[in-house]
């Protein structure tokens, strides 16, 4: 009886070791925040005014991120670089949908939005909502923002958390993109959830 189950046992690994690998990813570079209790919900409008919200794009990996569009640095070149990633991830691109959620609705308008956010990729898409809704938002993903009154033509920033929160297909919360990673760590990571 000994016997049989060690036969078996070696015919099982065998069949097994036939099996080619399944693809072995590099260890996310991003913050795992799978099973995070905030981030649930939001209910905005995109730049061609429809009403949205994250369960629209289910069956889609999201990444989703907050600036505005007079932003001089971190919101061009975070948005840079997740049209590179996308860029990288070929096909699979079209199993993502990049969400830009302003947190500047007295200047980002749906003509604003319109133009700057699919200038980096037509794919994306930005969300607005009234300040009453974006401060809801913004709370409702722990979101920092605060505005900057400056001497100037724009007349003041925002302050603002800078990452990204990336969601599975099923449009649960699992990654945090910080500030600064490179599109190919970006695309490495939504490979994960892809």
């Amino acid at each position: 009886m000994q016997r049989l189950f060690s036969a078996l046992l070696l015919l099982a690994v065998m069949a097994l070791s036939a099996c080619s690998p399944a693809e072995k990813l590099p260890p996310l570079v991003g913050t795992d925040i799978t099973g995070a209790d905030f981030a649930q919900t939001l209910s905005l409008i995109d730049h061609n005014g429809t009403p949205r919200q994250l369960a629209d794009y289910k069956g889609k990996v999201i990444a989703l991120f907050f600036g505005y569009t007079h932003c001089p640095d971190v919101c061009p070149t975070t948005m840079l670089e997740m049209a590179k990633a996308m860029k990288l991830l070929g096909k699979q691109a079209d199993e993502v949908q990049v969400l830009f959620v302003t947190l500047d609705p007295e200047r980002d308008t749906r003509d604003v939005l319109s133009k700057f956010v699919p200038s980096f990729d037509s794919r994306f898409v930005g969300l607005y909502g009234s300040a009453e809704q974006t401060a809801e938002t913004a709370k409702n993903f722990k979101i920092f923002y605060a505005k900057q009154l400056e001497a100037g033509k724009s007349g003041y920033t925002i302050d603002h958390s800078a990452g990204v929160y990336a969601f599975d297909k099923e449009g649960k919360i699992r990654i945090y993109l910080k500030y600064g990673q490179k599109p190919e760590e970006i695309a490495s990571d939504l490979r994960h959830l892809l």
